[in-house]
C-alpha cells in the first residue's frame, strides 16, 4: 500500500505501518510500501505502539505529507559527546 492510499482510506488518524520497501535519501528513510498492522484512537495509544516498534516497523499520522524516518549514526553522536 502507498502512503497516499494509507491517508485516503484513514484521514487524519495515527497508524502503526509494517514497512515492505523504503529507499534512502540525505539520512532519511522514505517508506515507499507498508501495510497496516493498527489504527491508533488517540496519541497516548500512538506513544505506546511507537515505544514497542519492531524492526520495520513505525508510527505516524496521516495528516503528515510525506513518511519517512531519520537515519542517525548512534557511533557517531556517542563520540562527539565525549569530546
Amino acid at each position: 500500500m502507498k502512503w497516499n492510499e494509507v491517508q485516503k482510506q484513514y484521514p487524519d488518524k495515527w497508524v502503526k505501518l509494517q514497512i515492505l520497501a523504503s529507499h534512502e535519501i540525505d539520512n532519511k528513510e522514505y517508506i515507499d510500501d507498508m501495510s497496516i498492522l493498527h489504527i491508533l484512537n488517540n496519541e497516548e495509544e500512538a506513544t505506546d505502539e511507537l515505544v514497542n516498534c519492531g524492526d520495520k516497523e513505525i508510527v505516524y499520522h496521516t495528516t503528515k505529507e510525506e513518511i519517512y524516518s531519520e537515519i542517525r549514526n548512534i557511533f557517531f553522536s556517542y563520540r562527539k559527546g565525549r569530546n
